[in-house]
Protein backbone atom coordinates (compact mmCIF):
# COMPACT_ATOMS: atom_id res chain seq x y z
CA UNK A 1 0.00 0.00 0.00
CA UNK A 2 1.37 3.58 -0.97
CA UNK A 3 0.91 6.46 1.35
CA UNK A 4 -1.17 9.59 0.58
CA UNK A 5 0.50 12.98 -1.05
CA UNK A 6 -1.20 14.60 1.21
CA UNK A 7 0.82 16.51 3.74
CA UNK A 8 -0.45 16.57 7.49
CA UNK A 9 0.89 17.10 10.77
CA UNK A 10 1.37 14.09 12.81
CA UNK A 11 1.45 14.18 17.09
CA UNK A 12 3.92 10.55 17.79
CA UNK A 13 4.00 8.13 20.67
CA UNK A 14 6.32 10.68 22.38
CA UNK A 15 4.81 13.88 22.01
CA UNK A 16 6.72 15.10 18.83
CA UNK A 17 4.79 16.65 15.84
CA UNK A 18 6.25 15.94 12.74
CA UNK A 19 5.50 17.22 9.04
CA UNK A 20 7.19 15.33 6.47
CA UNK A 21 7.50 16.37 3.28
CA UNK A 22 8.59 12.83 2.14
CA UNK A 23 7.35 9.80 3.51
CA UNK A 24 9.00 6.38 2.84
CA UNK A 25 12.80 5.95 2.67
CA UNK A 26 14.38 4.09 -0.54
CA UNK A 27 17.45 4.99 0.44
CA UNK A 28 17.62 3.05 3.83
CA UNK A 29 15.74 0.24 2.56
CA UNK A 30 18.38 -0.49 0.50
CA UNK A 31 20.90 -1.01 3.75
CA UNK A 32 20.06 -4.29 5.14
CA UNK A 33 16.08 -3.71 4.71
CA UNK A 34 16.50 -0.67 6.79
CA UNK A 35 19.11 1.86 8.84
CA UNK A 36 21.21 -0.87 11.46
CA UNK A 37 18.10 -3.43 11.04
CA UNK A 38 15.90 -1.85 13.35
CA UNK A 39 14.58 1.09 11.45
CA UNK A 40 11.26 1.98 13.64
CA UNK A 41 9.74 3.79 11.12
CA UNK A 42 10.00 0.95 8.42
CA UNK A 43 8.63 -1.10 10.84
CA UNK A 44 5.72 0.64 11.89
CA UNK A 45 5.28 0.59 8.28
CA UNK A 46 5.05 -2.63 7.75
CA UNK A 47 2.65 -3.24 10.69
CA UNK A 48 0.22 -1.08 8.81
CA UNK A 49 0.55 -2.73 5.18
CA UNK A 50 2.79 0.25 4.00
CA UNK A 51 5.64 0.29 1.86
CA UNK A 52 8.52 2.36 3.13
CA UNK A 53 10.93 1.49 0.29
CA UNK A 54 8.56 3.88 -1.67
CA UNK A 55 9.63 7.28 -1.20
CA UNK A 56 6.15 9.69 -1.29
CA UNK A 57 6.13 13.14 -1.76
CA UNK A 58 3.48 15.22 0.14
CA UNK A 59 1.96 18.29 -0.76
CA UNK A 60 -0.74 21.08 1.09
CA UNK A 61 -3.73 20.41 -0.96
CA UNK A 62 -4.40 24.01 -1.15
CA UNK A 63 -3.64 27.48 1.01
CA UNK A 64 -6.48 26.66 3.25
CA UNK A 65 -5.02 23.68 3.84
CA UNK A 66 -1.65 24.95 4.58
CA UNK A 67 -2.80 27.82 6.71
CA UNK A 68 -4.96 25.11 8.79
CA UNK A 69 -1.46 23.02 9.84
CA UNK A 70 0.57 26.46 10.56
CA UNK A 71 -2.31 27.09 12.77
CA UNK A 72 -2.09 23.84 14.47
CA UNK A 73 2.04 23.93 14.63
CA UNK A 74 1.54 27.44 16.07
CA UNK A 75 -0.65 25.85 18.81
CA UNK A 76 1.44 22.51 19.65
CA UNK A 77 3.06 22.03 23.11
CA UNK A 78 6.50 22.06 22.18
CA UNK A 79 9.05 24.63 20.79
CA UNK A 80 9.67 23.04 17.29
CA UNK A 81 7.97 21.07 14.73
CA UNK A 82 10.19 18.14 13.11
CA UNK A 83 10.77 16.90 9.36
CA UNK A 84 12.33 13.81 8.93
CA UNK A 85 10.70 11.24 11.20
CA UNK A 86 8.89 8.91 8.94
CA UNK A 87 11.12 10.19 5.56
CA UNK A 88 14.09 11.61 5.45
CA UNK A 89 14.04 15.32 3.76
CA UNK A 90 17.35 14.61 2.11
CA UNK A 91 15.23 12.31 -0.26
CA UNK A 92 14.15 15.73 -2.27
CA UNK A 93 16.20 18.90 -0.92
CA UNK A 94 13.86 21.07 -2.92
CA UNK A 95 10.69 19.98 -1.80
CA UNK A 96 11.70 19.83 1.50
CA UNK A 97 12.86 23.66 1.10
CA UNK A 98 9.59 24.25 -0.43
CA UNK A 99 7.44 23.00 2.08
CA UNK A 100 9.53 25.09 4.89
CA UNK A 101 9.06 27.98 3.11
CA UNK A 102 4.86 27.15 3.06
CA UNK A 103 5.10 27.37 6.91
CA UNK A 104 8.26 29.34 7.30
CA UNK A 105 6.08 32.12 9.43
CA UNK A 106 4.83 29.52 12.03
CA UNK A 107 5.58 30.42 15.81
CA UNK A 108 7.82 27.30 16.11
CA UNK A 109 11.11 26.11 15.32
CA UNK A 110 11.74 24.05 12.33
CA UNK A 111 14.36 20.89 12.85
CA UNK A 112 14.99 18.98 10.26
CA UNK A 113 16.37 15.08 10.45
CA UNK A 114 18.12 13.62 7.63
CA UNK A 115 21.09 11.24 6.90
CA UNK A 116 22.20 13.09 4.10
CA UNK A 117 21.50 10.44 1.43
CA UNK A 118 21.64 13.47 -1.23
CA UNK A 119 23.40 16.58 -0.52
CA UNK A 120 22.50 19.81 -0.56
CA UNK A 121 23.39 22.41 -3.26
CA UNK A 122 25.06 25.52 -2.49
CA UNK A 123 21.84 27.03 -3.27
CA UNK A 124 19.80 25.00 -1.25
CA UNK A 125 21.95 25.71 1.89
CA UNK A 126 21.73 29.45 1.17
CA UNK A 127 18.05 29.05 1.29
CA UNK A 128 17.81 26.88 4.26
CA UNK A 129 19.73 29.22 6.09
CA UNK A 130 17.47 31.92 5.09
CA UNK A 131 14.45 30.28 7.20
CA UNK A 132 16.66 29.41 10.02
CA UNK A 133 16.48 26.03 10.80
CA UNK A 134 17.60 23.26 12.98
CA UNK A 135 19.72 20.22 11.07
CA UNK A 136 20.18 17.28 13.19
CA UNK A 137 22.46 15.33 10.99
CA UNK A 138 21.75 11.45 12.22
CA UNK A 139 24.94 9.17 12.44
CA UNK A 140 26.19 6.16 13.97
CA UNK A 141 29.70 4.05 14.34
CA UNK A 142 27.68 1.76 12.47
CA UNK A 143 27.37 3.79 9.72
CA UNK A 144 29.90 2.71 6.99
CA UNK A 145 33.49 4.52 6.80
CA UNK A 146 31.91 6.19 3.37
CA UNK A 147 28.48 7.25 5.29
CA UNK A 148 30.74 8.30 8.13
CA UNK A 149 32.94 10.93 6.16
CA UNK A 150 29.73 12.18 4.36
CA UNK A 151 27.45 12.30 6.90
CA UNK A 152 30.22 14.71 9.01
CA UNK A 153 31.23 16.87 6.31
CA UNK A 154 27.74 17.75 6.12
CA UNK A 155 27.59 18.58 9.68
CA UNK A 156 30.41 20.91 9.68
CA UNK A 157 29.72 22.32 6.59
CA UNK A 158 26.23 23.60 7.61
CA UNK A 159 27.56 25.16 10.72
CA UNK A 160 27.81 27.95 8.71
CA UNK A 161 24.85 28.40 7.76
CA UNK A 162 22.28 27.28 10.81
CA UNK A 163 22.41 25.42 13.90
CA UNK A 164 23.97 21.98 13.15
CA UNK A 165 23.37 19.23 15.36
CA UNK A 166 25.24 15.83 15.13
CA UNK A 167 22.29 13.12 16.17
CA UNK A 168 24.14 10.31 17.46
CA UNK A 169 22.59 6.94 17.45
CA UNK A 170 25.14 5.14 19.96
CA UNK A 171 25.13 1.65 21.49
CA UNK A 172 27.11 0.25 24.15
CA UNK A 173 29.57 -1.84 22.48
CA UNK A 174 30.77 -5.14 23.67
CA UNK A 175 34.69 -4.46 24.62
CA UNK A 176 35.07 -7.72 24.17
CA UNK A 177 34.29 -8.40 20.58
CA UNK A 178 36.74 -7.16 18.14
CA UNK A 179 34.47 -5.70 16.17
CA UNK A 180 32.90 -4.00 18.98
CA UNK A 181 35.67 -2.49 20.51
CA UNK A 182 36.42 -1.19 17.14
CA UNK A 183 33.11 0.71 16.58
CA UNK A 184 33.43 1.97 20.04
CA UNK A 185 36.68 3.99 19.53
CA UNK A 186 34.68 5.13 16.21
CA UNK A 187 31.69 6.16 18.58
CA UNK A 188 33.81 8.28 21.00
CA UNK A 189 35.82 9.87 17.88
CA UNK A 190 32.08 10.69 17.12
CA UNK A 191 31.20 12.52 20.31
CA UNK A 192 34.29 14.37 20.33
CA UNK A 193 31.96 16.87 18.34
CA UNK A 194 29.94 19.78 19.43
CA UNK A 195 26.26 20.29 19.75
CA UNK A 196 25.64 16.62 19.81
CA UNK A 197 22.63 14.24 20.60
CA UNK A 198 22.92 10.72 22.39
CA UNK A 199 19.79 8.82 20.78
CA UNK A 200 19.24 5.25 22.23
CA UNK A 201 19.50 2.22 20.21
CA UNK A 202 16.40 0.35 20.36
CA UNK A 203 16.62 -3.22 18.78
CA UNK A 204 15.06 -6.59 18.64
CA UNK A 205 17.12 -9.93 19.84
CA UNK A 206 17.17 -10.93 16.37
CA UNK A 207 19.11 -8.12 15.57
CA UNK A 208 22.90 -8.77 13.62
CA UNK A 209 24.75 -6.40 16.18
CA UNK A 210 22.86 -8.47 19.39
CA UNK A 211 22.81 -12.00 18.19
CA UNK A 212 26.72 -11.46 16.96
CA UNK A 213 27.50 -9.86 20.40
CA UNK A 214 28.83 -6.64 19.10
CA UNK A 215 26.55 -4.48 21.79
CA UNK A 216 25.09 -5.04 24.73
CA UNK A 217 21.57 -5.00 25.28
CA UNK A 218 19.52 -4.38 28.41
CA UNK A 219 15.56 -4.22 29.07
CA UNK A 220 14.69 -0.72 30.54
CA UNK A 221 11.09 1.25 30.25
CA UNK A 222 10.61 3.16 27.02
CA UNK A 223 7.59 5.21 27.23
CA UNK A 224 6.27 3.08 29.61
CA UNK A 225 6.63 0.09 27.96
CA UNK A 226 9.78 -2.52 28.29
CA UNK A 227 12.22 -2.37 25.68
CA UNK A 228 15.26 -3.62 24.34
CA UNK A 229 18.18 -0.73 23.75
CA UNK A 230 21.56 -0.29 23.59
CA UNK A 231 22.33 2.38 26.29
CA UNK A 232 25.68 4.32 26.00
CA UNK A 233 25.00 6.44 28.60
CA UNK A 234 22.61 5.74 31.45
CA UNK A 235 21.43 9.02 31.35
CA UNK A 236 20.24 9.38 27.72
CA UNK A 237 16.76 10.50 27.86
CA UNK A 238 13.93 7.28 26.95
CA UNK A 239 10.77 9.46 28.04
CA UNK A 240 8.53 11.38 26.23
CA UNK A 241 9.55 14.33 24.21
CA UNK A 242 8.21 17.05 26.39
CA UNK A 243 10.45 16.29 29.05
CA UNK A 244 13.30 15.83 27.35
CA UNK A 245 16.35 17.92 27.86
CA UNK A 246 17.44 18.30 24.27
CA UNK A 247 14.69 19.18 22.53
CA UNK A 248 16.01 18.24 18.82
CA UNK A 249 18.90 20.83 19.26
CA UNK A 250 15.99 23.36 18.83
CA UNK A 251 16.75 25.49 22.32
CA UNK A 252 18.60 28.87 21.45
CA UNK A 253 16.82 29.71 18.55
CA UNK A 254 16.21 33.18 18.25
CA UNK A 255 14.28 35.17 15.07
CA UNK A 256 16.14 37.02 12.45
CA UNK A 257 15.43 40.60 10.85
CA UNK A 258 12.53 39.11 8.99
CA UNK A 259 10.97 37.33 12.19
CA UNK A 260 12.23 34.09 10.99
CA UNK A 261 13.55 31.16 13.98
CA UNK A 262 16.87 30.34 13.56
Amino acid sequence: MDYSSTISLIENGRGCFSLDPVIGCREGMAINGGCYGACYAASYANRYGYDFSNNTLRYFEDDVHRIGIVNKINTINMPFVRMGTSGDPSSDWAHTIETIKAISFCNKSIVLITKHWHILTEDQIEALSSFGVCVNTSISALDSDKLIERRLSQYKRLKFYCKSVLRIVSCSFNLDNKEGYRLSKIQSELFKNENVIDTVFRVSGNNEYVKSGIINTSESVFMSKKSLVSRHNDNTHLGYCNDCPEMCGAHGCDRDKQGRLF
